[in-house]
């Protein structure tokens, strides 16, 4: 492991987790803001069309943004030199809080950048009651 270490830092080298790490479409980096109104997902997908993307959400209150990246066509005559573009499918699940309209949930995508937003809605609290305290004479 220490000479792992010396020759790749302290990152352990595995090239299909370091692909995936810096690839932006097989790890799809979200960001997740609240605003006073709505909760907003904001996830980078370069190359991607709006065609390639889904979002989903499911009754548990679970937003899925997922989508694949295909492989381009090729020409039997083409001879590749070098492949270093990601392909392939991604997922992202988001567990959305009470207070998330799921309903109401909006999608845009404008050069591979997906915006959601999911609004908000006031969460009744709880009320209390209270209980008046009895006294027993005996």
């Amino acid at each position: 492991m220490a000479l792992i270490s010396q020759l790749f830092g302290d990152e352990i080298y595995d090239p299909f987790l370091t692909m995936v790490n810096k690839c932006p479409v097989l790890n799809a980096p979200t960001d997740w803001k609240e605003t006073p109104e709505a909760h907003v997902f904001v996830s980078d997908l370069p190359g991607l069309k709006k065609e390639e993307v889904k979002v989903e959400v499911d009754d548990g209150r679970v937003l899925n943004i997922s989508g694949e990246r295909n492989v381009e066509k090729d020409d039997k005559n083409d001879k590749w030199h070098r492949v270093e573009r990601c392909r392939g499918k991604f997922h992202r699940s988001f567990r959305l809080p009470e207070n998330a309209k799921t309903d109401e949930v909006k999608a845009s995508m404008e050069n591979g950048v997906l915006v959601v937003t999911v609004p908000k809605q006031e969460v009744k609290k709880p009320e209390k009651k209270v209980v008046e305290i009895e006294e027993i004479k005996g």
